[in-house]
């Protein structure tokens, strides 16, 4: 009599990525970072209530606003579209002082760190011409 195939689905948590059943789920599960919907730093901006403004209230809106004090119409008939290189996963080892500097500055200190990466780079370049 042929015995029927069982599937593994409710096992796939626990053994995925493991020899041991469970053996690296709790490794893995203490280095995932858990984004909410509601992070800070997606923002406050109610997108629905921005939509409905009128061109004329945005721009009573930016007159009030001190920031916007020096502004002068752009001329964008020349801009240009830049389209940034694509990035590379990597593993790399840091000093950790360097690390503890970048990530203080704040979310998105991994590309304040390809920046100074890049701007080396650059300037070896010249160098180099």
């Amino acid at each position: 009599m042929a015995s029927k195939s069982r599937s593994h689905a409710p096992f796939v948590k626990t053994s995925a990525g493991s020899s041991r059943r469970g053996g690296r789920a709790e490794t893995r599960d203490k280095n995932i970072t858990w984004v909410s919907r509601d992070d800070p730093r997606r923002g406050k901006t109610d997108w629905a209530k921005l939509a409905k403004l009128t061109d004329e209230e945005i721009e009573a809106a930016m007159a009030k606003d001190p920031a916007w004090a020096d502004y002068d119409d752009a001329d964008w008939s020349e801009a240009v579209l830049v389209i940034p290189p694509k990035k590379k996963a990597i593993s790399i080892r840091l000093d950790e002082d360097v690390l503890d500097f970048f990530r203080r500055e704040g979310a998105g200190y991994q590309r304040r760190m390809n920046a100074v990466l890049r701007s080396y780079m650059q300037h070896r370049r010249k160098k180099q011409a």
